[in-house]
């Protein structure tokens, strides 16, 4: 099986910054001045958007160990499995990364089927939500209900617009910084 996974980001700023790699402070801090300029889609988060995340985070990092996973990070990297457009109207200057899904090893990678945020906290009772899925597990959900961004390209459907991709390993990233 062949996927591509994409890394969207702020061309001015570069690939694979991680708010939750930062102290609570520093990530705080930086979270303020994204929300004072009003200038991107993250700017649009509310006070408490890195306390959930981080909570998130370690549901989503304990699931993918019950899996059998070997994140070597706290805290993950993320990526796209296949393209969205969408994703780019998200920053003002955007950058594009694409890496082939094969390059990563079964152990360093999860996926949840939509934005960790929605998938985890959404509640209306669809199969895939508050799941994290390695990569054979995420091949049979494609089968039965297909890419996000294919069926719900205008957000209509619900919040999935994408499968999120957790990198739980820098190597392969690293050549990307």
């Amino acid at each position: 099986m062949k996927y591509d996974l994409f890394h969207y980001f702020e061309r001015d700023i570069g690939p694979f910054r991680n708010l939750s790699k930062l102290s609570i402070e520093q990530a705080s801090q930086i979270s303020n001045q994204i929300r004072a300029e009003g200038r991107s889609f993250a700017s649009q988060r509310n006070d408490d958007y890195l306390t959930i995340r981080r909570d998130l985070e370690r549901q989503a990092r304990e699931q993918f160990i019950s899996k059998g996973g070997k994140p070597r990070n706290s805290f993950p990297h993320y990526m796209t499995l296949e393209s969205c457009r969408w994703l780019e109207s998200w920053f003002n200057n955007p950058g594009l990364i694409s890496i082939d899904w094969n390059e990563f090893s079964k152990d360093s990678i999860s996926f949840t089927y939509g934005d960790l945020f929605p998938t985890m906290r959404y509640p209306d009772g669809k199969p895939y939500r508050k799941q994290v899925y390695n990569k054979d597990e995420i091949i049979e959900i494609i089968q039965e209900f297909g890419l996000p961004q294919e069926w719900n390209i205008n957000g209509n459907n619900g919040p999935e617009r994408y499968i999120e991709v957790q990198i739980w390993d820098e190597e392969i990233i690293k050549r990307y910084l």
